[in-house]
């Protein structure tokens, strides 16, 4: 066993270990819904470019967001790819606001040739991630004059994307892929109730589930010469929706204030709760050579056909059902501009990233149908990718991404005040600084010897 093979080994056995021991990365009230915020699979190439990936393919580039990209990698090299986000979020609520830093380790990627037109990648991704705390504003009890009640709510947790995929370029200007997931993960989400009076008990509910289970996406990318150094590259993906065989648990304590003692624990358990959803994502890439990509993506996630673990308003009952969720759209558009990638100065050689997106999201805080508008957001990036060239290792290539993200999110929901039901908005504004590292090792590379 050489080298190569105990370091890439070395590298697999980590990567899990330290994506899951990386802090969360999102500190929203958003996430108290469904599986929390969804997290883009856009990796440090196309980051600048709103997460542009449908048609984007190359031998420089790791796409996991179509599976069809890996048969563009190079015959001779094996890429690593690893990037983390720093990000400063602003959440206003009403007249209530507030800002949180948070860091987290987004990705790490393996890409290598296997065969002649097969191209194979590995990694991790993260798929969703929870945390909030929030307390609502004292309120009195119906039918008393001095006993009031507070609320608190918290949420952790998350879910890791383990996937590894093979391309094949089936003709000179088509190629198919796909890719096969682990998705595993958890969430714990708990309501505190408390009342001024230590007479009167309190209520702690808690919902909890561990998810694991497979995930499935097909990827096409067909390539069109268009003459001169320039193609059009269309690319379509498809996931598979299907039940995830997890169980969702709901408890419920009541707790003796006066005392600090548990009075009575009731648990609710709901077997095959989740469901994921069928995914459509296409897109357009226009490349002239090597100075200049544009590219355009649409995607479709039908969260609105999956279940998912409530309790009913009426009885109380905790259930699995289906319409809860909006469908997830996200439209998106970015372009890419090398000056001269053959040029010694480095100005000129890197590459200049700018894009923007929009989108609907797929949790619905308001399943009675009041809300007139739905959750969405929009966002800017832009980026910059710097070649770090060493003239005594001539094989090694390595690239430094950078990108600068603004989103905007805009989420109504319902509040609760006295006996009068109000409209309100939550507002998140993130600023995001991603740095990616792509390293390029010539490990196929036969040297001749005189």
């Amino acid at each position: 066993m050489n080298k190569k093979t105990i370091m890439t080994m070395c590298i697999a056995s980590i990567i899990p270990i330290t994506l899951t021991n990386a802090q969360n990365g999102v500190n929203s009230p958003y996430s108290r819904y469904a599986f929390g915020v969804l997290a883009d699979r856009s990796m440090g190439f196309n980051k600048g470019m709103a997460g542009v990936a449908q048609g984007m393919r190359g031998g420089q580039i790791i796409n996991p967001a179509n599976p069809a990209s890996y048969s563009a990698v190079d015959s001779l090299s094996a890429l690593f790819d690893m990037g983390l986000t720093l990000q400063n979020g602003n959440y206003k609520m009403e007249n209530v606001q507030q800002n949180a830093r948070n860091t987290s380790l987004d990705y790490m990627a393996f890409h290598f040739r296997a065969l002649k037109q097969v191209g194979v990648a590995m990694g991790i991704l993260p798929f969703s991630k929870i945390n909030y705390n929030i307390t609502s504003e004292t309120e009195h009890v119906g039918g008393t004059d001095n006993v009031t009640s507070s609320y608190t709510f918290t949420g952790e947790g998350g879910i890791h994307q383990a996937y590894i995929g093979v391309g094949w370029q089936a003709t000179r200007w088509l190629s198919v892929g796909m890719n096969g997931s682990y998705l595993f993960g958890n969430y714990s989400h708990t309501t505190n109730m408390t009342f001024s009076e230590s007479s009167v008990y309190s209520i702690a509910r808690g919902y909890t589930s561990d998810i694991t289970t497979w995930m499935t996406d097909f990827g096409l990318q067909y390539i069109q010469p268009l003459g001169m150094d320039r193609t059009l590259t269309l690319g379509f993906t498809y996931g598979l929706g299907h039940d995830i065989n997890n169980k969702a648990v709901r408890s419920t304590q009541t707790i003796n204030t006066s005392a600090y003692t548990t009075e009575g624990i009731t648990s609710d358990t709901i077997h095959n709760a989740f469901q994921l959803p069928h995914t459509f994502s296409v897109g357009l890439a226009y490349k002239q050579g090597t100075r200049l990509t544009v590219g355009a993506d649409f995607e479709l996630q039908q969260w609105s056909k999956c279940k998912f673990p409530t309790q009913e308003n009426n009885s109380g009952s905790y259930v699995s059902t289906k319409g809860q969720f909006n469908d997830k759209i996200r439209i998106s558009a970015g372009a890419a501009y090398t000056p001269d990638a053959r040029s010694p100065k480095l100005l000129k050689h890197s590459t200049y990233k700018m894009g923007g997106f929009y989108g609907q999201l797929y949790a619905n805080t308001d399943v009675t149908g009041q809300l007139n508008s739905k959750a969405h957001e929009f966002g800017l990036t832009a980026g910059i990718s710097i070649p770090i060239s060493n003239r005594f290792i001539w094989y090694n290539n390595p690239r430094l991404n950078v990108s600068v993200q603004w989103t905007n999110c805009n989420i109504p929901y319902l509040s609760n005040t006295g006996n009068a039901i109000s409209k309100h908005n939550l507002k998140e504004n993130y600023l995001k600084l991603s740095i990616g590292l792509t390293f390029n090792e010539r490990w196929f590379h036969k040297f001749k010897m005189e």
